[in-house]
């Protein structure tokens, strides 16, 4: 019988042979960062959506079942109980999985094959973005600062964030409470130029009610989005449809908490 070491391994194997382009996220990834080992309930794979589904053609050739489970950001490949998540996008809607995810790669092994892993300013951004009740990535994002701050593009991880800046400034004033030792960690020049954005924004009201809550969020905030705010993952401002809204607040009760990326 395969283990899920056997299943994931095999994944990778199938997916190398294939020729489609993936990157390696999630847990496995994060412990190849920083050397933290936790259990994890699947394999994360990364890649771009034309590429789908020559990938899921390579997995189904070897007897796997495959599908997409929401239109916006995400596919399985399912053994039995087992499955690996094929991830094309970010599950908030914020974007999709571009060639820039690639160019920022690392080269690693997993399972003892040789595997590209996700960049580090890209985990950081989408771990910033998991603020359920049942889940934050808060000391994700923590750890990967403190294990890699030396090898970290600052200025592309603010340029990441864009409009977002201050979900990320609410990280590092995080790092800092959680490792008062550890400052240094980050660029004095970071922190100042967040205090100066953050001064800039006093006395001034942001256009139109709309709530971002829920890109960090997808349950918390669905009160506020009822008539009283508009939701920022719907077009044209956001990157999700009213239809694929819906899906993922009705898959709530049967998913629990899951991963952005």
């Amino acid at each position: 019988m395969m283990t899920a070491t056997d299943f994931y391994r095999r994944v990778i194997q199938i997916t190398n042979a294939s020729g489609v382009a993936v990157l390696v996220a999630g847990a496995l990834a994060f412990r190849q960062y920083t050397g933290i080992v936790r259990r994890t309930k699947d394999l994360d794979l990364i890649l771009r959506r034309q590429d789908m589904e020559a990938l899921r053609a390579a997995l189904q050739r070897e007897g796997f079942r495959t599908e997409i489970v929401s239109s916006h950001w995400l596919g399985k490949v399912w053994h039995g109980r087992l499955f690996v998540d094929l991830i094309f996008g970010l599950g908030n809607g914020v974007t999709r999985i571009t060639d820039d995810w690639f160019l920022r790669s690392v080269r690693g092994r997993i399972f003892d094959e040789p595997v590209m892993l996700c960049g580090i300013e890209h985990m950081i951004w989408s771990k910033c973005y998991v603020m359920e009740r049942e889940r934050f990535d808060g000391a994700d994002v923590a750890h990967l600062i403190r294990y890699c701050s030396d090898r970290l593009d600052w200025k592309d991880l603010l340029y990441l964030f864009g409009d977002h800046w201050q979900l990320l400034y609410s990280h590092l004033i995080h790092f800092t409470f959680t490792y008062s030792d550890w400052q240094d960690y980050i660029p004095v020049w970071v922190m100042d130029e967040m205090r100066e954005r953050l001064a800039c924004l006093r006395g001034l009201s942001a256009p139109g009610r709309v709530c971002r809550g829920t890109l960090v969020s997808r349950a918390q905030y669905l009160h506020d989005v009822n008539g009283r705010y508009a939701d920022a993952r719907l077009q044209p401002a956001g990157g999700m449809t009213a239809a694929q809204i819906a899906a993922w607040t009705a898959a709530i009760a049967v998913d629990g908490d899951v991963d952005l990326v």
